[in-house]
């Protein structure tokens, strides 16, 4: 035998046993974009598994739509991004369906709705409004619904915003006196921050403030429509038999479903 034919049949082999069903992607598997630092959204667990609202939620339309779950963590920011490049199937990460995300990719009917609510120290002489915020600094998640909202309603009248990869970057310098205040969800800001020990001599700011979101979904590719179709009639399944409230019962004592 050549060396030649050698490798010919190396690279046969090689490519044979890519295309077998132990190399090829489970057929079986909805790869989910998680980033779990949003409890009670989306959170680690200490033996490493991710648990919270969203994960439940996922892990039951999965049941329900005969697939399983695989979460992927990634960081918020490269969530579209990993979608569509096909690392993953599907966003379960608290995103909000945007008309400029919607652009880009699909949604599925909606999750749940959450109001956004500025964040500060107690008593700090702040106002959420581009006048009220001028030449403070005002911290966001990178890629988020509120850096958007910020950038464009706050800057201009001379806010800084400063954009972190993560929140828990946010919940950090925010406790450390780096950034004046930070822009996200009221439940990520209470579970996240308000309630925990560093959070202590903090408070929302104002009242709820609309982004112009439509709720949150699950995050899918726009030639997905077989999978959406599943996903919707899932969500409209668990509202309509009761399993959609319990699960919303263990982590909230008010509709998180919104109008």
């Amino acid at each position: 035998m050549t060396k030649l034919t050698s490798l010919l049949m190396a690279s046969a082999l090689a490519a044979a046993l890519a295309a077998s069903p132990a190399f090829a992607k489970d057929a079986n598997a909805l790869r989910l974009g998680i980033d779990p630092g949003y409890p009670p959204m989306d959170v680690k667990t200490p033996d490493g598994h991710v648990a919270g609202f969203d994960v439940d939620l996922g892990d039951e339309i999965c049941r329900r739509i005969a697939m399983r779950c695989e979460w992927v963590e990634l960081e918020f920011s490269g969530m579209i991004p990993a979608l569509q490049a096909r690392k993953i199937d599907g966003i379960m990460s608290s995103m909000a369906i945007t008309d400029k995300r919607m652009k880009q990719i699909a949604f599925s009917n909606k999750l749940f709705q959450f109001r956004s609510r500025l964040i500060a120290k107690t008593g700090a002489p702040l106002k959420a409004s581009a006048e009220g915020l001028r030449g403070k600094r005002i911290g966001v998640q990178s890629g988020s619904q509120f850096e958007t909202y910020a950038l464009k309603n706050w800057q201009p009248g001379g806010v800084e915003v400063v954009a972190y990869q993560s929140q828990e970057g946010v919940f950090n310098d925010l406790a450390a006196g780096r950034i004046d205040a930070a822009l996200l969800g009221s439940v990520e800001a209470e579970h996240g921050f308000l309630k925990t020990s560093r959070g202590a001599g903090f408070g929302f700011v104002g009242e709820p403030l609309s982004m112009g979101d439509h709720g949150v979904g699950m995050g899918m590719r726009q030639d997905d429509t077989a999978l959406k179709a599943k996903v919707d009639r899932a969500v409209a399944d668990m509202r309509a038999d009761g399993t959609y409230q319990k699960i919303a019962r263990k982590y909230f004592d008010f509709d998180v479903y919104g109008d």
